[in-house]
């Protein structure tokens, strides 16, 4: 079951994102492995993500591995505290492509 979790970072700026996310993914266009969904934006207080993993273990994984460790380890210019995290299991998911078909 897809997997989804949003993440806002209070005070996050579009510039700490371009930095962080092209350090996470190693480009602006790419997702990581079991990423289905990435979508990013500034919202009340500071920036949000939000994305969707094809399961929670493939979130879970990529999370313990990639996003946390590099995270501690501190992203010169990049967000400068850890999000505050939702997650959810995806109980419906469209897209525009799904509709049309």
């Amino acid at each position: 079951m897809a997997y989804g979790i949003v993440h806002h970072f209070p005070g996050g700026t579009k510039e700490q994102y371009e930095v962080t996310i092209t350090t996470l993914h190693g480009s602006r266009s790419s997702l990581p492995k079991g990423q289905l969904f990435h979508s990013a934006g500034a919202s009340q207080g500071g920036w949000t993500i939000v994305a969707v993993h094809d399961s929670k273990e493939s979130w879970e994984q990529f999370r313990n591995e990639v996003l946390m460790p590099r995270m501690q380890q501190g992203i010169s210019g990049g967000f400068l505290t850890p999000p505050q995290e939702t997650s959810f299991e995806v109980a419906n998911q469209l897209s525009h492509a799904s509709l049309s078909a």
